[in-house]
């Protein structure tokens, strides 16, 4: 086979037909069929594909028309990443130029086409491209799609997405744990808002596993955090004991921040299965956190901060009423009797603002949090003992049966009442009081 080096020392330009001495016939099943007129020297040197086709060993080599014809089948969606990859391979410099490949679908495509012909230097240009770039998230989805089988050329582009060893996953959690958990400046509550939603994602099942699984250090860690966010809230507690709360005030504000931190970090805790200590703390602090929901004002500034302190109490309530965390009977008396009131008295501040003007209401309402405060209240009282419950019963009864809504604890405490003497007769003891000797 004669040599086919007759324009090595002219230039060539990529789909010049004066100069070409090949062409490169790109087809697909659609029927489209597009002549390239390019240069087999070029061909040949960098791209193994037509440099094997070119070659005296390829089997039609000897056939005149294979000789200055190959016939290159793709499918559409790859045609103009073909044609790309042609042009590119005319570039001069060794060193392709960052803005070659425009954006990543064009530079994953011509990736692809580089693979499928063995072109060394463009795969490399192509992978320092995708593993430099950001990309979307469609663009990631893709990338995941196609990377993992293009080989070992590719790796270098997944490394963003591999998985974090389990000390540095641990690291960013607590630091964003301890930031989450702070009092930084203004400016800085929306990055703390995120570092609060991220942590939360990290530890949250979901169609994947948690992203970490805590250890006791780092249950020890966080209880810490939590009992600092903690210390916070007291000072400010007492502040607002002293003084009546401005609705614009830097300690009203401080009180907002840390209840709702406080809300974020009992969902954390519950996750994490180390609630207990937050619950009790909030129970021991109780009669002071109403006292200064008591002086609150009932304008419409100071609806939030009721809010927001109804919110950290119903996830307390709720953890008392399942029994994840146990307490004893003088303890969740208290609850119920220092809670309800504060319940009661709040839901039509609640309504009425939202009733009045729902878009003048600058925070987000969770209605289902009175039902779940409700079904808490109902629990707690059921599980104390019948002279209490009779009690909270009458109290509500007098109040004409308003909010929460205590009609299945009434309807079981008569049912409980009705039967006790017949229960108990089973026993052996008429009155309800302990069997023994009366001797």
């Amino acid at each position: 086979m004669e040599p086919r080096e007759n324009h090595a020392g002219a230039s060539c330009t990529f789909g010049d037909r004066s100069s070409s001495d090949i062409v490169v016939r790109l087809r697909n099943e659609e029927g489209r069929d597009d002549w390239i007129y390019c240069h087999s020297k070029i061909l040949s040197e960098k791209s193994k594909y037509f440099a094997d086709r070119l070659s005296d060993k390829w089997p039609t080599c000897k056939i005149l028309d294979s000789r200055y014809c190959v016939e290159v089948y793709c499918q559409e969606s790859d045609y103009d990443h073909h044609i790309n990859l042609l042009r590119l391979l005319y570039v001069v410099s060794d060193v392709l130029e960052d803005n070659s490949w425009h954006n990543v679908k064009n530079a994953l495509g011509v990736l692809r086409v580089a693979i499928e012909l063995g072109c060394p230097k463009i795969m490399t240009a192509c992978v320092n491209y995708l593993e430099a770039v950001p990309w979307e998230e469609g663009e990631e989805e893709e990338i995941l799609r196609i990377i993992p089988g293009m080989g070992s050329e590719a790796e270098p582009i997944l490394a963003r997405l591999q998985p974090v060893n389990p000390s540095a996953v641990m690291g960013i959690f607590m630091s964003a744990f301890r930031f989450a958990t702070s009092s930084p400046p203004p400016p800085m509550n929306d990055i703390k808002s995120s570092a609060q939603e991220q942590l939360e994602y990290m530890i949250t099942e979901d169609d994947d596993g948690p992203l970490l699984t805590a250890d006791d250090k780092i249950k020890l860690e966080v209880k810490e955090c939590v009992k600092g966010l903690f210390v916070r809230f007291f000072n400010c507690l007492e502040v607002m004991l002293l003084k009546p709360a401005e609705p614009e005030s830097y300690e009203t504000r401080a009180f907002l921040l840390l209840l709702s931190d406080l809300s974020w970090a009992f969902q954390i805790l519950t996750k994490m299965e180390i609630v207990r200590d937050f619950v009790i703390t909030w129970v021991d602090s109780s009669d002071k956190v109403v006292k200064v929901v008591e002086k609150l004002e009932t304008t419409p500034e100071m609806v939030e901060v009721r809010f927001k302190v109804i919110e950290v109490a119903s996830k307390v309530l709720e953890a008392i009423s399942c029994g994840t965390v146990i307490l004893p009977t003088g303890k969740r008396l208290q609850m119920v009797k220092l809670w309800l009131p504060v319940v009661r008295n709040t839901k039509p501040l609640i309504d009425s603002a939202v009733t009045d003007d729902e878009e003048a209401v600058t925070f987000k309402i969770d209605g289902e949090i009175w039902q779940a405060t409700e079904s808490s209240f109902v629990s707690i009282i059921l599980a104390l003992p019948s002279s209490d419950q009779a009690e909270i019963l009458t109290d509500w009864l007098g109040k004409n049966g308003l909010y929460p809504d205590l009609t299945e604890a009434f309807e079981v405490w008569c049912y409980r009442s009705k039967v006790a003497k017949r229960r108990l007769a089973l026993l052996g003891n008429e009155d309800g009081t302990s069997s023994g000797s009366a001797d």
